[in-house]
């Protein structure tokens, strides 16, 4: 999938075209040709793919304007349609009045390469088609091969909206899966900050003049519009970072891109992992990073750690708000170092070692410094944490 952001000023999607009259350079600085470069970079960008989605934090942010459509009664709008061949709208009687809905079949028999369509989430006037929901036809136009751009709004996506309703007060009734918008092969994010968004309401560039000072007292204050934009750039951050684990994946990369902080903290299930967690926790917080906790037993079932033991300290990274993972390896240390860098993890926590020195010699060394040199392998930095001895009321109560 691909990924882009749309400037809310230029609103708009911007292509290297070859003008008339103008030449291109010969060679480049580095005395590469140009058309051997040109050639090269079309060999290695991908295709945007059949299906692409405009993602907006709320109206007016310039998702449709960028995708050059529906006009909404905005003139500026209309100015970039003029020119583009539009379906014509069927017609429908409902409830005394004549609406107009896209007509699918029209689109499906006209057949074009891509269909430009406004508001995913539209609810479709009833009796007018197939389906109850815009999204279910975009579904059989790619399904006929039809390339489909979209557009919605992040407070629309299912899993979101009921945290919508609750921030801002306000029903969500139209709805689209998850599993819809992640389908696509690009999503553009149209940003817009709060301040613009909210002089363009009351420039009347969104709703009609009558409907503005509802609006701007209501859904479009300022702090519901940060947390919408918030809830959109996490929605699109997280699929980029699926994006690029799979990227790695593919291409083998042996570095840690450290794009955003990832922490893991590695616990046997002993008296010491509550406090390993929490303190791994704490350091998550303080850089604003994901945390997973991870447990590697053996593949021996005897010498597993205590279950309810490991069943706590999956309690208490349910309740820092953190990832619970067990791995089944005989070798800590590597498995360790593996998931770390599988998962693009930037920093490891673990506690200090308990063992003797004679015991580390006899057992081939100690698990943490095999995990400092396996991590160093990947660049990943590691958090050795001192195990303070518990006082002696507290050793019979773990």
């Amino acid at each position: 999938m691909l990924y882009g952001r749309i400037d809310p000023v230029r609103e708009g999607v911007t292509e290297i075209t070859e003008q008339p009259g103008a030449a291109l350079p010969e060679r480049t600085d580095e005395g590469v040709s140009v058309a051997a470069a040109v050639e090269d970079a079309t060999d290695v960008v991908a295709a945007a793919g059949r299906f692409r989605v405009y993602l907006g934090a709320a109206a007016g942010v310039g998702k449709t304007y960028a995708m050059l459509i529906e006009c909404h009664g905005r003139r500026r709008t209309e100015q970039l349609i003029e020119g583009l061949e539009v379906v014509p709208r069927k017609l429908v009687d409902y409830r005394g009045s004549r609406l107009e809905e896209m007509d699918l079949d029209a689109v499906l028999r006209r057949k074009p390469k891509i269909a430009l369509i406004d508001e995913l989430a539209h609810t479709n006037v009833p009796g007018s088609g197939r389906h109850e929901k815009r999204w279910q036809d975009v579904m059989d136009i790619l399904a006929a091969g039809i390339g489909v751009i979209t557009t919605v709004n992040i407070q629309h996506l299912e899993s979101i909206a009921d945290e919508v309703e609750h921030m801002t007060g306000a029903m969500v009734r139209e709805r689209v899966p998850d599993w819809v918008v992640r389908k696509a092969d690009q999503i553009e994010l149209v940003d817009s900050s709060p301040e613009q968004l909210r002089r363009r309401m009351l420039h009347g560039n969104i709703y009609p003049k009558e409907r503005v000072p509802q609006a701007l007292s209501h859904f479009f204050q300022t702090g519901n519009l940060i947390a919408l934009r918030e809830l959109a750039l996490r929605f699109l951050a997280d699929e980029t970072e699926e994006e690029l684990r799979e990227h790695l994946r593919r291409h083998q990369a042996q570095a840690v891109w450290e794009t955003c902080e990832r922490i893991m903290v590695a616990v046997t299930g002993g008296p010491a992992s509550g406090a390993l967690v929490r303190r791994a926790a704490r350091i998550a917080a303080r850089v604003k990073g994901e945390l997973d906790v991870v447990h590697v037993s053996g593949s021996d079932p005897q010498r597993s750690a205590d279950r309810p033991a490991l069943d706590r300290v999956g309690e208490l990274t349910a309740d820092v708000g953190a990832r619970w993972h067990e791995l089944h390896d005989d070798d800590p240390a590597g498995a360790i170092a593996r998931f770390a860098h599988e998962h693009q993890v930037t920093q490891i926590v673990i506690g200090s070692s308990r063992r003797s020195r004679w015991q580390q010699v006899l057992g081939g060394g100690s698990n943490v410094a095999r995990i400092l040199h396996e991590a160093g392998r990947y660049g990943i930095d590691v958090h050795v944490i001192a195990r303070a001895e518990p006082a002696p009321d507290q050793r019979s109560t773990g």
